[in-house]
């Protein structure tokens, strides 16, 4: 690898062959310090002992959780996403707080606000003043902590209006101008270059609003190797151009969560990456 970025795992996509909440703990055995999470529950305000569960497993792991995604409905379902959508949006207002909350308990630095689908029956102007309202009411308690709201791109068949990394500024770029300076791109390249996005020249073009950076090969969205992108050249293109923050390692595994690692040295994972100590 040409770079010296940090490594992280997503611990909703990986290491499932486990419990989830054992997964905190299968990370830090692998070798990584910091984790990230889609939001492990199925409701947007849990009951404190689920909540307190979590943390605990965040804690006693001895890890980091770097990022985590606000509510955005089931994602194995039809959604992709609540803030943009008038008949959801309370779900992800009811949200924020506790998000936040989980945050200033484990230190998160990122939060994932995923878009909402177009809306049958709803304008999509109506949708996306809704959207720049929620976020910038996420980025204000966000910012309380010291963290940043990631605004991502998604592929796939949803009605999902984000799909290139112009979108995500466009939408950076409106909410800033609304005064919420913590929000920024999350960079996925793996879904970037599934909607055909010109990687490179998004690169040059956006990296200065680039908060987090995610990865998966395509097609199949599996490990590193595993299809044809230039993920390593990708991201030492992203650190030449100012990048210093985690990669996180959202892919599906076509073998073990552990076998999927062997590209990765052990010593690249997590915050004592060399030249990051």
């Amino acid at each position: 690898m040409t770079h010296s970025l940090r490594y992280l795992v997503n611990c909703s996509i990986m290491f499932t062959e486990l419990p989830l909440l054992q997964r905190p703990a299968a990370a830090r055995s692998a070798g990584f310090d910091a984790v990230e999470f889609w939001w492990p529950f199925d409701r947007p305000v849990p009951g404190d002992a689920a909540v307190d569960g979590f943390v605990a497993a965040i804690a006693d792991a001895g890890v980091a959780l770097a990022g985590l995604n606000f509510f955005a409905g089931d994602l194995a379902g039809p959604d992709c996403g609540v803030l943009s959508i008038p008949a959801r949006s309370a779900e992800f207002t009811d949200n924020i707080a506790v998000a936040v909350g989980i945050g200033a308990r484990l230190g998160v630095r990122g939060f994932n606000a995923l878009y909402g689908n177009r809306a049958d029956g709803v304008p999509a102007g109506r949708q996306d003043e809704l959207a720049i309202a929620n976020i910038a009411a996420a980025a204000s308690a966000a910012g309380r902590i010291g963290a940043t709201v990631l605004i991502e791109p998604i592929s796939g068949p949803k009605p999902y209006p984000l799909r290139l990394a112009a979108d995500a500024a466009a939408v950076v770029g409106r909410a800033r101008a609304a005064g919420a300076g913590n929000v920024g791109i999350l960079f996925d390249i793996y879904h970037l270059a599934s909607n055909g996005d010109d990687i490179d020249r998004a690169i040059a073009a956006y990296a200065s609003q680039v908060a987090h950076v995610q990865i998966a090969d395509a097609p199949g969205r599996g490990e590193p190797g595993s299809g044809r992108l230039d993920l390593d050249g990708y991201l030492s293109r992203l650190e030449r151009a100012g990048y210093a923050g985690w990669v996180g390692l959202e892919y599906k595994p076509t073998v073990s969560t552990q076998e999927s690692l062997g590209w990765l040295a052990r010593d690249r994972r997590g915050s004592t990456a060399p030249g990051r100590g």
